[in-house]
């Protein structure tokens, strides 16, 4: 027997594994374990999970996706809420969950499948437990949306990848630019270009901070938009010293959402959190700040 073919009956037999786990089965280094799932990975013969096991994804095969519940327990505080809210109601609604869980509801894509439904004109977003049927969870957002008294038409759509935050498209009138109106547009481009160079100061701005307050940078995370930084960070303090998880954003309003979300990055690190804005706290996320954050150090810069 391959050594391919060696690790599919072993995951057919014990359930999704770790590297680890398949290293010491076909008794090759670690390194070459995880070669090969990648192989059988690339040949869609297995699966891969989001979930993450002492740092390792899950490799299994289609039709194991329910022993992923198992190792539920490896999720952060925020996302195993998410996890059981939705677990046991099978469908949610987005807009009626708080920050934090639509945030932890995006991270957990092992279990929990996205759908856009829309209805009266408008985009809402639900989600579904990763194994329940889609007939029981049409019927259900069915029932939810004739609570609305407006409620005109339900359509559900293909679901759509979602990021931890999305913007809804206004509709524009097309009608065909004119000369004059390039000129305008291309005027309004020129006035970007600086403003995306002065983002790129936001992380010296934070490592300035840290400087200042003799705080030490052991990691630099890599961030999506050139507005935020994230760092591990350790301060000392009259016990000893402490390690965080830092997240900068420099906008001019900082909303509970923006708290929300690198609540589940520290979260998922184990690591409390320190968030350094550029702008003031909003009313809603001051007292997110007062009430439920309370280990979380919030500075202005």
């Amino acid at each position: 027997m391959s050594p391919s073919e060696t690790i599919l009956s072993f995951i057919k037999a014990k359930g999704p594994v770790i590297p680890v786990q398949v290293s010491k089965e076909i008794k090759d280094s670690i390194l070459m374990a995880s070669a090969r799932l990648s192989e059988l990975l690339g040949a869609k013969k297995i699966r891969i999970s989001s979930l993450k096991v002492g740092g390792s994804p899950l490799y299994y095969l289609s039709g194991q996706e329910e022993m992923l519940q198992s190792f539920a327990g490896n999720l952060s505080h925020m996302e195993k809420k998410a996890y059981d809210l939705l677990s046991q109601s099978k469908v949610l609604q987005d807009s009626a969950q708080e920050p934090a869980v639509r945030v932890a509801l995006r991270q957990i894509k092992d279990f929990a499948v996205p759908l856009n439904v829309t209805y009266n004109d408008k985009k809402e977003v639900f989600w579904k437990w990763y194994i329940f049927g889609n007939s029981e969870a049409e019927s259900i957002i069915k029932e939810t949306l004739s609570k609305d008294p407006v409620q005109k038409q339900v359509k559900e759509e293909p679901a759509l990848p979602l990021s931890t935050g999305y913007t809804e498209k206004k509709t524009i009138d097309e009608k065909p630019a004119s000369s004059e109106s390039q000129k305008i547009l291309l005027r309004k481009e020129a006035i970007k270009k600086p403003k995306q160079l002065e983002d790129k100061s936001h992380e010296k701005r934070a490592i300035n901070f840290f400087a200042s307050n003799k705080i030490l940078v052991i990691e630099s995370i890599e961030a999506k938009k050139s507005s935020d930084s994230s760092f591990i960070v350790e301060l000392q303090t009259s016990i000893g010293s402490i390690r965080y998880f830092c997240k900068f954003k420099g906008k001019k309003s900082i909303n509970d959402a923006d708290l929300s979300s690198a609540l589940v990055q520290a979260q998922s690190k184990n690591l409390p959190l320190l968030f350094l804005g550029s702008g003031v706290l909003t009313k809603k996320a001051q007292e997110m700040l007062n009430k439920e954050l309370k280990n979380t150090i919030f500075k202005k810069i």
